[in-house]
């Protein structure tokens, strides 16, 4: 495999730049199969719960499809909580650095605060303040934030809901992380 001449980026000529960018492209082109990987880590993930991780992601993948959403939100709800393992102190900022180039701006911002407004629900139990969401009461998405813990996420803990299997999102993952990516924020 033919690589660059530098050690140094400074040193690095338009013919390396332009060899690396093939690289790239190729790498990004097997992105969906890197989330497909990551989501069925988490079977073995955290534990605790009636179900495992993956379930709970998919859980909330499958309510947000049933309750009509489009595909940004479905593919933000499946890996809003991919982050667990590499990241379980920050998984919802980690979700949201991984979608952040390929959906809006709304189901983004929803992912990387979702673990504060689920505070809500379990806050006061653990000597947390369960209205810590509220700073974020004049935000534009606040409502999108709520719905997305009340209806989808805080609800997907149910070992006895009809969930999709991950084989069903796929065509999603690779529609979605297979666009041209719109922003680097």
């Amino acid at each position: 495999m033919k690589t660059v001449d530098f050690t140094r980026m400074e040193d690095g000529t338009v013919e390396d730049y332009t060899l690396l960018a093939e690289h790239e492209k190729k790498f990004l082109a097997g992105l969906p199969n890197r989330i497909v990987i990551a989501l069925e880590k988490l079977e073995n993930s955290f534990s605790g719960y009636k179900i495992d991780r993956l379930e709970h992601c998919l859980q909330t993948a499958t309510r947000a499809l049933r309750d009509g959403a489009d595909i940004d939100w479905i593919i933000s709800a499946l890996i809003h909580d991919i982050g667990d393992d590499l990241a379980p102190l920050n998984h919802d900022s980690f979700a949201a650095t991984i979608i952040a180039p390929y959906v809006r701006e709304e189901c983004r911002w929803v992912i990387k605060h979702h673990g504060i407004f689920q505070l809500k629900y379990y806050g006061e139990k653990i000597g947390l303040n369960p209205k810590e969401s509220q700073k974020f009461k004049n935000h534009e998405h606040f409502a999108a934030a709520v719905n997305f813990c009340e209806k989808w996420d805080q609800t997907s803990f149910d070992p006895n809901y009809n969930t999709l299997p991950l084989d069903y999102f796929i065509p999603m993952i690779v529609e979605v992380f297979s666009r041209e990516p719109w922003t680097f924020n």
